[in-house]
């Protein structure tokens, strides 16, 4: 893994990393990582593709990993939203001026996969060649307004690059509710219980959120549901949505179906989705996710065939 910085947004740099395959790569798949969490994280995923021939990128957003800083510090954004999706279109500029010649795909988590939607109305002519949206969901703009207002009220009270319990438990705490005697506050991740050790023993992982964050995000996730936006996506663009159906996000598959309508409903015409049963928030890291890179490759084939 290569690490290296570029500058963002907010004047600050960003940790990057990139892995690179054997030999000449065929395409670029940039990683687009969840909140309180990192790029290298993605390690073992990134080892698949680069085993199939793909280089990867990916970034700290501001406040996370790497990119955690004295002006930006764990778990705060600066700029806000805008920002955040404006530094993962960073990455991806300075990719293609690197290898111009390479289809480019984005592959989105969580948060991650909030801001790649933003990406895609926000730079409509990025000329990417798919995109995997993973583990995201959809809300009820009633909801997300009223989560909104609660983080203002406690960005007034606090501070907005403070943490609040209150938020913290807004954002996070029903999400063990539908399992039976959970072990951990953080079970909802996965069923890998070795993965679930090792995220609560990282301590770059599983922080709480700055108010600022929690309402940039949920103001994301706001006009992410907004139909003028979605009409600016491209048409003929591949989306693949990967999901556990017992994952919390999205709302046990209820919330990435109406994503997935969404998207059709905006006029996109090759939107998949997969929906695998009893796993979890994290794909990439459960009991069955040997299953999961055998369908996103076998999508990334057909993306680059066609």
């Amino acid at each position: 893994m290569k690490e290296f910085f570029l500058p963002a947004r907010s004047n600050t740099s960003l940790h990057c990393c990139q892995w690179l395959p054997a030999g000449k790569p065929r395409a670029v798949i940039q990683l687009v990582h969840g909140i309180s969490e990192y790029a290298a994280r993605y390690e073992s995923l990134a080892k698949v593709f680069t085993a199939h021939g793909f280089l990867v990128v990916a970034e700290d957003h501001m406040g996370h990993g790497g990119s955690i800083s004295k002006q930006i510090p764990q778990g705060c954004f600066v700029g806000g939203w805008d920002a955040a999706v404006s530094d993962v279109y960073r990455l991806m500029r300075l990719t293609r001026e690197e290898y111009p010649e390479l289809p480019y795909i984005l592959y989105g988590h969580s948060m991650g996969s909030f801001l790649t939607r933003t990406l895609l109305y926000t730079y409509p002519d990025a000329g990417l060649r798919a995109v995997v949206l993973s583990g995201t969901g959809w809300m009820p703009k009633s909801v997300l307004r009223a989560g909104q207002a609660f983080c203002r009220v406690e960005a007034r009270r606090k501070g907005s690059d403070r943490t609040s319990a209150a938020v913290s438990k807004l954002m996070f705490g029903s999400y063990t509710k539908g399992y039976e005697n959970p072990r951990t506050p953080v079970d909802w991740l996965t069923r890998d219980e070795a993965e679930v050790e090792r995220y609560l023993a990282d301590p770059l992982l599983g922080f709480d959120p700055s108010v600022g964050l929690a309402c940039e995000m949920l103001g994301g996730m706001l006009r992410n549901e907004d139909a003028a936006n979605l009409a600016k996506m491209p048409k003929n663009l591949p989306v693949l949505f990967v999901s556990g159906d017992a994952d919390p996000v999205g709302g046990n598959g209820k919330g990435v179906r109406q994503t997935v309508e969404a998207f059709r409903a905006a006029g996109l015409q090759n939107v998949r989705c997969k929906l695998y049963p009893d796993a979890r928030h994290e794909m990439h890291h459960e009991q069955n996710r040997q299953e999961l890179y055998e369908d996103v490759l076998a999508f990334f084939n057909a993306a680059l065939e066609s």
